[in-house]
Order: structure tokens, then sequence, then C-alpha cells
């Protein structure tokens, strides 16, 4: 496949792909509600065949990854196309920190002895690049979720692999705007679309890219046999909001820093991790990496449980809720949600938005100064 995105800048691809070009076409590709189509053309049902609606959603993942994208139902589907991947009695190379649906995944293929697991520490660079040599999945999330740390893709996408392994990124944190993991080496890259893709907390989707035309092939037939589609308006949604991301991710990200940089010098605050700041363990390698720092921050709050859940409670304009990369701000205890329970417990999770960031700042500020003056409020766990 040509790269489209060696012509024009990303920002621009995201804007321009996708689109029929005929004269007299609709300017964006509508909704195809269809689950079958008249045979001979090529297309003849959609679980097998895909429809014009998906693919304009993996033209425009697809060339901003810079490579042949897979649309399906969710990130976690995805995620589990590429799982699907390895034989039995595989290794799996998978980062200490990492998201939880992916773990719980991992430990679950263990226990039914599909695969062993190997967790390693995400900045443990040596470790990763021994794993290359042994693994059959490695498994790298980048920044991590929730603790923000940054593997050395460059050096780890780059070094000698076990035969037939695969090399795989999960993208969502990061975005194929602030980096692009198949250009490093990598041989899948996995977004949930739900996140900055996507950016309105309005639907479920997924997508894995590659270079390699059978790994491609692979991942569409995982799609197919899985029944793991995606919808038909949560496809046109996603083209939809991927459209403005780079507006999104620009001026979320711009206000997370200055948001960090305050956190960090808060008295209620105890610690704050954002690949921004100097004092995270692998800004170095961040800088050197990504493009922009995203738009997620983890801190901690002065106190225990009850005071991290008294700060949600108290705030007004960020929303209490889990999920992340949309246009309005969230928050979230990630140690209440069962298998997080290793995490600092007044760690907080906060996705920034686009709202102006006085307004987000006046919130966060008030939030963490009642926890000093008033009784800690209770709050129910949600689920991730």
């Amino acid at each position: 496949m040509k790269d489209p995105t060696r012509a024009i800048r990303l920002e621009s691809w995201l804007v321009s792909a996708g689109r029929e070009r005929e004269p007299g076409a609709p300017l964006n590709v509508p909704p195809v509600p269809a689950s079958n189509f008249v045979l001979g053309g090529g297309r003849e049902y959609a679980r097998d065949d895909g429809t014009p609606t998906w693919e304009a959603l993996e033209k425009v993942v697809g060339g901003l990854e810079g490579g042949d994208a897979v649309a399906f139902a969710s990130g976690m589907a995805a995620i589990a196309a590429v799982f699907d991947q390895i034989v039995a009695g595989s290794v799996v190379a998978l980062p200490d920190d990492c998201y939880q649906g992916v773990a719980g995944l991992a430990e679950a293929g263990q226990a039914k002895e599909r695969w062993t697991v190997k967790r390693i520490a995400l900045d443990d660079t040596d470790a990763w690049l021994r794993a290359c040599e042994y693994a059959d999945l490695i498994w790298l999330e980048s920044p991590s979720n929730p603790l923000l740390m940054i593997a050395d893709l460059e050096a780890i996408c780059a070094a000698p692999r076990k035969h037939g392994a695969i090399l795989a990124v999960d993208n969502t944190f990061a975005t194929p705007l602030n980096q692009r993991p198949l250009e490093l080496g990598a041989n899948v890259s996995v977004q949930s679309a739900t996140k900055l893709i996507g950016g309105h907390s309005d639907l479920l989707a997924g997508v894995a890219t590659t270079k390699a035309p059978k790994l491609w092939m692979a991942l569409k037939k995982a799609r197919e046999l899985a029944g793991a589609t995606p919808g038909t308006l949560e496809a046109f949604l996603a083209v939809r909001g991927a459209r403005t991301m780079a507006l999104r991710l620009e001026r979320a990200q711009q206000t997370a820093m200055l948001l960090a940089a305050r956190l960090e010098a808060h008295p209620q605050v105890t610690r704050t991790r954002y690949p921004g700041l100097a004092s995270h363990p692998t800004h170095e390698i961040a800088r050197r990496q990504l493009r922009g720092f995203g738009t997620i921050i983890s801190f901690d709050v002065r106190g225990d449980a009850d005071a991290a859940n008294a700060v949600c409670a108290y705030l007004g304009l960020i929303q209490h809720a889990t999920s992340l990369g949309a246009v309005e701000s969230t928050i979230e205890r990630r140690a209440a949600i069962p298998g997080q329970e290793h995490l600092p417990p007044s760690l907080l999770r906060l996705s920034v938005g686009i709202e102006d960031v006085e307004d987000l700042w006046a919130d966060l500020d008030q939030a963490l100064r009642r926890t000093v003056s008033e009784p800690s409020v209770a709050s129910t766990p949600q689920e991730a």
C-alpha cells in the first residue's frame, strides 16, 4: 500500500481520507445498514466482506498508522484478534502496568493453559529486548494505563525477534498523531476508537493496523469468525469524530501540560504522573519519541482512598466517569476498579477534554481544597 500520508500531513489526511471522489457522490460516506448485498459485485455478506462505512474508518485509521486496517466492534475485540494469532503454548510478554482488559484476557488464557504470561516493567528496556528473543507475542502499551510510563519503542521494535513473533503496540493513548509504531518496526498497532478517535463518548469501536498482508488477512478472518464486526452507526460516528481529532488532541494536551504542572505544585497532591513533566521517570524517552505528551494525567491525592473519592464527588465541571479521550474531561479512582487494586489507593486518572483550562483548574483546585475542610464522601466504584 502506498502511504498517502507521505504526500500530505496527518492533520490534513484526517480531514480528507475515506471520502468518495466521484461526481455526485455524498461528500461523507453514509451509514450503510446492510447485512448482505446483491451477488456478483465482489461483496456478498457484511460479516465476511465488510461495508463501505467500515471501510471508510479503515482507510482513515490505516492511513494515519501507515498500514492496512481492520475495524472491530471494540478495542478489546481488536486486541483479542491479535492474541488469537498465537498458537497454544506461546509466551506472552506483557507490561506490569497495562489496561486491565488486556491483563484480564492474558490471565484468562494462561488459566486455560493457552499461553504463559511474562510481566515486565515497561521502562526495563533490557528485559524487553530479552523478551524479543523468546516471546511469541510482545505486547507494549505506551503511554501505559494508568501510570503513563513510556516504553522505548524505538529500541524494542528494532530488536531481533523470535521467528514468527508478533510485536503489538496499543497506541490508544498516544494516537498516530503522536507516534506511529509501524514505522518503528512493530507488526501491529491497535487503537480503541472509542477513545480519542471517536472523541465524544458515544460509540464502541476498535482498529488493528499492520503492514503485513498475511497478518492483515488473519486479523480480518479473526473478526469474521468471532463476529466482532463494528456497528454501522458506530463506524460512521468514528469517522466523523476522527475529522476533528487533531484539533481536539492539540487543545487537550496543551491543557493537560498546564494542569499537570499546577497539580504537581498543589499541596493536596503528593505525586503527579504526566510524560511531559521533567519529574516523570520516562520523560526523556517521551521527549525523544512522542510528538505530544497526550491528554491523560494521573495524580495521587494527599490522604487515602476516601480523600480521592471526595475529590471526585466535589468536582462540578469534570465528570466522574470511566473511559477517556472525549471532549469532556472525566476522572476516576482507578484502584476502585476490580483488578486494579494494586494501584495506589488515592490515584486519580484524569482525562483532559477541551474545556477552558482555567475553568478546569478552578474545579480541580476547589475539590482538592475541600478535602481538607470537609469530611470525605464515599463513592461507588465503577467498572472499567
